[in-house]
């Protein structure tokens, strides 16, 4: 397959470093100030020769295989600010990265075209999602850690990834932390976690390291996607603890990767079963060492882009949307 030209925004840019792994070329609209959607190479990741910043404004000149957007305001407002009409007819895909917020259930999603594929990021967003008459696919997570960081786990706490939790509430699992902190150690870190008396946000690529210290690794998120940082604890060797809720439910295996479950106390309780018992987590550590390796594989994520850009070009039929 020859490489292609694919024009996107930087949205999250953890997931856009780890799509840009593929042979393919994308551009990176940028503005001014860089305001959201067009920061560019930005976030201090190692981005490679394959990724390119573009003013905004000369993106109409431009000849490109594929639009990819990664957002509601791509789709309803960038496109039409910035790509040419014939842009706008080239083959097109929405990344939607989250599952509905509205509604869990009963939330049409802004993509209703036939001629546009909806890749979602996990199997519960696109189940809970009604995705109308826009086929749909789903594309799981790949990542990488870097050569040589494997989990030790000599540190007697849990560690906590999430961002702004505090201002995010309840969605996130702010209480949640917040009850289980009274009783096992738990550090917090990502953008804002100081307000919860966190240690702050860690760089991406100094992250593995840092968390492989840690006995465990916790997600007290009640209902959003399936984070990248779990996924990248896991492939470091992590134990993972969390709610049974959203995909944590098939990911994480009780007794082989980690635990989860919607009871705190029983949560609790295996936290406390970790911190005692090194073993034990060692044990967990080599199951979501080898859960993480096959499932989040960064070339079987590549190979599943690979797959859904060349459908979208050379159009196959796709799975109906539900």
């Amino acid at each position: 397959m020859r490489p292609l030209r694919i024009l996107t925004w930087h949205i999250h840019g953890s997931y856009l470093y780890y799509l840009t792994q593929s042979q393919h070329q994308f551009y990176l609209p940028v503005k001014p100030e860089r305001p959201e959607g067009y920061g560019g190479r930005l976030g201090g990741l190692p981005w490679s020769d394959n990724v390119y910043d573009l003013p905004a404004s000369e993106v109409k000149n431009l000849n490109f295989d594929c639009i990819l957007f990664q957002s509601k305001r791509n789709y309803l407002e960038d496109q039409y600010e910035i790509l040419s009409e014939s842009q706008r007819q080239l083959p097109r895909i929405y990344l939607e990265h989250d599952p509905p917020r509205e509604n869990p259930t009963n939330t049409r999603h802004i993509v209703d075209d036939p001629n546009i594929l909806l890749v979602h990021v996990t199997h519960f967003n696109q189940l809970m999602w009604d995705n109308g008459c826009t086929p749909t696919r789903v594309i799981e997570h790949g990542v990488i850690v870097p050569e040589g960081i494997r989990y030790t786990g000599e540190l007697e706490k849990g560690l906590v990834v999430v961002n702004g939790l505090r201002s995010r509430g309840r969605r996130l699992g702010a209480d949640v932390f917040t009850r289980i902190r009274q009783e096992i150690p738990l550090d917090l870190v990502g953008m804002g976690s100081e307000k919860l008396d966190g240690l702050g946000e860690i760089p991406h690529h100094q992250l593995p390291a840092f968390a492989s210290r840690y006995r465990f690794f916790f997600n007290p998120i009640r209902y959003t996607s399936l984070g990248l940082a779990i996924c990248e604890a896991m492939m470091v060797g992590l134990p993972i603890i969390g709610l049974a809720t959203t995909e944590m439910a098939t990911v994480v295996e009780n007794g082989v990767s980690g635990y989860v479950d919607t009871n705190l106390e029983n949560l609790i309780f295996r936290m406390r079963q970790l911190l005692s018992n090194q073993n034990h987590a060692q044990n967990l550590s080599q199951g979501a060492t080898q859960t993480a390796q096959k499932r989040f594989n960064i070339q079987r994520f590549i190979n599943d882009w690979d797959a859904t850009f060349k459908s979208v070009i050379s159009p196959l039929s796709f799975v109906s949307g539900s």
